[in-house]
C-alpha cells in the first residue's frame, strides 16, 4: 500500500487512542517528525520502528494487522534490515576508529571486496558495534543495508545454513520467491549479480567460521561486515577479510557507559558505588546494560542500594564466569529478573525455549499460553529492562547469554518447558493450516486441536496467508532442528506436512526436502507407516524437483519395504506416488507397473475417487511407454469420474495425457484441442506445475504443425512457470526455446 493509506490509518489510530504527538512520541521513543512524516504520507516505518508505535497506541488485533499490512513497502524500495542503532552506545572507540578506516577502501580499487571481522566472546558488544558503525555510514550505501543472524553459537538450534540466508537476502533484493533457485551455489551466484551494481552494506551477524560466511559475500563495492565469536583467520587468509579483535569494556568505558543508561548525575553522585556495580559487570557490555536498565527503571533508588542487591542476587553464572574476567553474570541477569512481576518473570521464562534468532509476538504468546494483549505488555516490559531486543522485523531477540539463563530458570522452576514447546509448534502448525486454505490446494494433516492458549492469527486471504508463511518461514525451521524432545515427534511429523503446500508454491524445494527428511526420521522412529509413506513422499520429490532424481530412491525403498502395514486405500496412494516419481526419473516401465497396481488396488476399495486418480496414473505412463491407443482409452474413462469426483487438477491431468497419446499417433489437431482443455482448467485451479508440462507438449505439437513461433512462445511461458517453481527442468525448456529463435 501507498504511504498516503498508512499515513491516514495511523493518524487515525493515535486519534482513537486521544495522544497528540507529543505523547505519542513519548510513548514509542519514536521522535515527533518521523511521526508527522508517516502521517503526511512521506515515509514508511521500519518494522522495529512499527512496533514501537503500535505498542504506544495500542490497537485491536484488527487495526493492528491493517497498521501492518499498510506498512508494507513497494518492491522497488531499497532493504533496510539493520537492527536498530544504539542511542547510548559507548565505549570500544579504538575497534571503532579502525572499522571506519576499511569503509574507506569501498570502491577504491576496481574489483576490491571490503570484507571486516569482528571477533570476540558472547556479550562483549560485537553486534552493536558493527550496528552502530552500519548505521553511521549506512548514507554511502545508497542501495541499502542486509542483515541475518547466522546463529553460530547458539545452544538451541544449529548455524543457520548459508543456503536459507540467501533466499532471505534476495527476497530482500526484490527477487520474488518463486524465482530463487534451490541450491546454495545458484543462490550465491544470483546474489553477487544482484549485488554487481549496487552499494549495499551486508552485515552477517554471529558467523561460525568461513565457510559459512563465504557463499553470503556480495560482489565488489560492498561493505561486508561479519560478526564471531571466533577470530575467522581463514577468510582472513582466502578473502583478505580485516579483522578486529573486541574485548571487554574497560573501567572508564563501562562507567561512561553506565552513566549513559541512568544519568552523568546518579554516577556523579556515588562513584564507588558505580565502580562496583561495572566491575561486579566484569565490565561485560551486555551485564552493564541490564543493570542500566534495572537501575534506570527505578530513579529513586541509590547506586548502593543496587550494590547491596546484587551482591545478594544468586545463584552464580559458572559456566559464564570462567575466564575469570567476569565476576558473575548471572548475578547482573537475576538482579533484573526479581524486579519482574511473578507473571511476567513465568513469560520471561518460557519465551526462552523459542529455538530460533527472533520470535514474532504471536509466537511468544503462544510459548507462554497468554493472550495477545497481556503478551504484549509482557514484551514491552522485557523490552524495557534490556532483556529482550527487536530486530530490524520487528521480532523479539533474547541474547543467547540471556537465554541460557532463562533456560535454567525455566529447570529451575520446573516450568513445563514440553508444554511450551508444543504450544509453539501447535502455533506453527494450525495456523499454517488456515493460512494454506488461501496458498494451496495441497492436501494437509489431520486437523486436530491446538493445545490450549495457541494464538490463532486471522487469515482472510491469499496475500496475508503467504505474509503469515514469510513471516514464521525461519521459526519452522529453528523448531525442526531445535526441538528435539521425543514426546514432540508427532507434532514435528504434523508440522511437516501443514508446510508442504507453502513450500511447494513458493518453490522452497531445498527447504521442503530439509523439512521433510525430519518428518521422516520422525515418523520412522514413531514406526507410523502413514506418517512414513506421506513424509517419504513429499522427501522424494523434493529431490526429484532439486535436480537430485537418483537420491530418491532412498525415501520411495522405505515407502515400498512398509507397504504391507499400510491401510488398502493409503497402499493405492503410495503406489501411485511411486508410479510418479519413477516417471520424473524416467523410469516409464516401472512407473507403468506401479500405476497397475495402484489401480488394481483402488478397485477394491468401495467409491470411484481413488479408481479415477489411479486411471489417471495408468493413462500417462501408457503414453509414455508407447501404448498410446490403451492409454485414451484409460484415460477417457477417468474423465467422468474425476468429473464426478469434482477433481479438477485431475482433469487438468488427464486432458494432457490424452493430448500426449494423440500426438504420438500423428492426431495433431485432436491433441492441440486435449491440451486447450488441460490448460483451462489447470488455470482455473492455478496448478502451474501442470500448466507449464502440458505447455511443453503443447509446444511440441505446435512445432509439428509448422507453427514455430507459437511454439517458441508457449516453451518460454512453460521455462517462468517452471523457473517460479525452482524446478531445474525450466532450462531445458528455455533452450528448445532459444533453438527456435529466428
Amino acid at each position: 500500500m501507498s504511504e498516503e493509506t498508512f499515513g491516514r490509518l495511523l493518524r487515525e489510530a493515535r486519534q482513537r487512542s486521544a495522544l497528540t504527538l507529543e505523547r505519542l512520541s513519548e510513548a514509542s521513543g519514536v521522535s515527533v517528525r518521523a511521526i508527522s512524516d508517516m502521517e503526511r504520507g512521506r515515509s514508511l516505518p521500519r518494522p522495529s520502528t512499527l512496533t514501537e508505535l503500535l505498542d504506544a497506541l495500542e490497537p485491536d488485533e484488527d487495526q493492528r494487522r491493517h497498521l501492518a499490512q499498510a506498512s508494507t513497502p513497494r518492491a522497488d524500495q531499497v532493504p533496510r534490515q539493520l537492527p536498530p542503532d544504539l542511542a547510548v552506545f559507548r565505549g570500544h572507540e579504538n575497534a571503532l576508529e579502525a572499522v571506519h578506516g576499511f569503509t574507506d577502501q569501498v570502491g577504491g580499487q576496481a574489483g576490491h571486496v571490503v570484507i571486516a571481522a569482528v571477533a570476540g566472546m558472547a556479550g562483549v558488544g560485537k553486534t552493536t558495534l558493527a550496528v552502530h558503525w552500519a548505521h553511521q555510514v549506512a548514507d554511502r550505501f545508497p542501495d541499502g543495508q542486509l542483515y541475518v543472524n547466522l546463529r553460530g553459537f547458539e545452544e538451541s538450534a544449529r548455524p543457520l545454513d548459508p543456503g536459507e540466508a540467501l533466499g532471505g537476502f534476495l527476497r530482500a533484493l526484490g527477487v520474488a520467491s518463486e524465482d530463487i533457485p534451490p541450491g546454495t551455489e545458484e543462490r550465491g551466484a544470483l546474489f553477487r549479480e544482484r549485488t554487481a551494481s549496487r552499494r549495499l552494506i551486508v552485515l552477517l551477524d554471529n558467523a561460525r567460521d568461513a565457510e559459512q560466511v563465504r557463499p553470503l559475500l556480495p560482489a565488489a563495492g560492498c561493505l561486508s561486515l561479519i560478526t564471531s565469536r571466533n577470530q575467522l583467520p581463514a577468510l582472513a587468509a582466502t578473502e583478505g577479510a580485516s579483522l578486529v579483535g573486541l574485548d571487554v569494556w574497560t573501567r572508564e568505558e563501562a562507567l561512561a557507559a553506565l552513566a549513559a543508561r541512568i544519568g552523568e548525575e546518579r554516577c556523579r553522585a556515588e562513584p564507588d558505588a558505580a565502580a562496583e556495580l561495572v566491575r561486579r559487570c566484569g565490565f561485560l557490555p551486555l551485564a552493564v546494560a541490564v543493570v542500566g536498565a534495572r537501575l534506570s527503571g527505578t530513579p529513586q533508588s541509590s547506586l548502593r542500594d543496587g550494590v547491596r542487591e546484587l551482591r545478594e542476587a544468586a545463584p552464580r553464572l559458572d559456566g559464564l564466569t570462567a575466564d575469570g574476567r567476569r565476576d558473575d553474570v548471572r548475578d547482573v541477569f537475576s538482579w533484573s529478573y526479581r524486579a519482574l512481576g511473578r507473571e511476567t518473570a513465568r513469560f520471561f521464562r518460557h519465551l526462552a525455549a523459542h529455538p530460533g534468532p527472533g520470535a514474532t509476538a504471536e509466537a511468544a504468546a503462544s510459548l507462554a499460553g497468554e493472550e495477545m494483549r497481556v503478551a504484549r505488555q509482557r514484551l514491552r516490559e522485557l523490552t524495557a529492562a534490556s532483556l529482550l531486543s527487536r530486530d530490524a522485523e520487528g521480532r523479539y531477540v533474547m541474547h543467547e547469554l540471556i537465554r541460557s539463563y532463562g533456560i535454567e530458570l525455566m529447570e529451575r522452576e520446573r516450568d513445563d518447558r514440553v508444554g511450551a514447546e508444543v504450544r509453539l509448534l501447535d502455533y506453527l502448525r494450525h495456523n499454517a493450516r488456515s493460512a494454506g486454505r488461501f496458498v494451496s490446494r495441497f492436501p494437509s494433516g489431520a486437523p486436530g486441536t491446538p493445545a490450549p492458549g495457541v494464538v490463532r492469527v486471522a487469515v482472510e486471504d491469499r496475500e496475508e496467508g503467504l505474509d503469515w508463511f514469510r513471516r514464521e518461514e525461519s521459526a519452522v525451521a529453528t523448531a525442526l532442528r531445535g526441538l528435539r524432545d521425543p514426546r514432540l515427534l508427532r507434532h514435528r511429523v504434523d508440522l511437516v506436512l501443514e508446510w508442504v503446500g507453502y513450500n511447494a508454491v513458493a518453490g522452497r524445494w531445498a527447504e521442503e526436502a530439509s523439512a521433510a527428511r525430519t518428518g521422516l526420521e520422525a515418523a520412522l522412529v514413531l514406526d507410523d507407516p502413514i506418517a512414513v509413506a506421506r513424509t517419504g513422499a513429499h522427501l522424494a520429490r523434493a529431490l526429484v524437483e532439486t535436480g537430485r532424481a537418483d537420491d530418491a530412491d532412498e525415501p520411495i525403498t522405505v515407502m515400498l519395504g512398509l507397504l504391507e502395514r499400510l491401510p488398502t486405500e493409503h497402499q493405492v496412494r503410495v503406489e501411485r506416488n511411486v508410479s510418479f516419481l519413477r516417471g520424473r526419473q524416467r523410469r516409464h516401465t516401472e512407473a507403468l507397473e506401479h500405476a497397475r497396481r495402484s489401480l488394481a488396488t483402488a478397485r477394491t476399495l468401495p467409491g470411484t475417487d481413488e479408481v479415477a486418480r489411479s486411471l489417471l496414473g495408468v493413462g500417462f505412463c501408457l503414453a509414455m511407454t508407447g501404448d498410446h491407443r490403451e492409454a485414451i482409452a484409460v484415460s477417457e474413462e477417468a474423465v467422468p469420474l474425476l468429473r464426478e469426483a469434482r477433481d479438477r487438477s485431475g482433469e487438468a491431468s488427464v486432458w494432457d495425457s490424452i493430448g500426449l497419446a494423440q500426438q504420438r499417433l500423428g492426431r495433431l489437431d485432436d491433441a492441440v484441442v486435449s491440451y486447450g482443455k488441460s490448460l483451462r482448467l489447470s488455470e482455473e485451479v492455478h496448478d502451474d506445475y501442470l500448466r507449464a508440462e502440458t505447455l511443453d507438449h503443447l509446444a511440441s505439437a505446435l512445432l509439428e504443425l509448422g507453427d514455430t513461433p507459437q511454439a517458441r512462445a508457449h516453451w518460454l511461458r512453460a521455462a517462468d512457470l517452471l523457473s517460479g517453481l525452482k524446478v531445474p527442468r525450466a532450462d531445458a525448456l528455455r533452450a528448445k526455446a532459444e533453438a527456435l529463435r529466428a
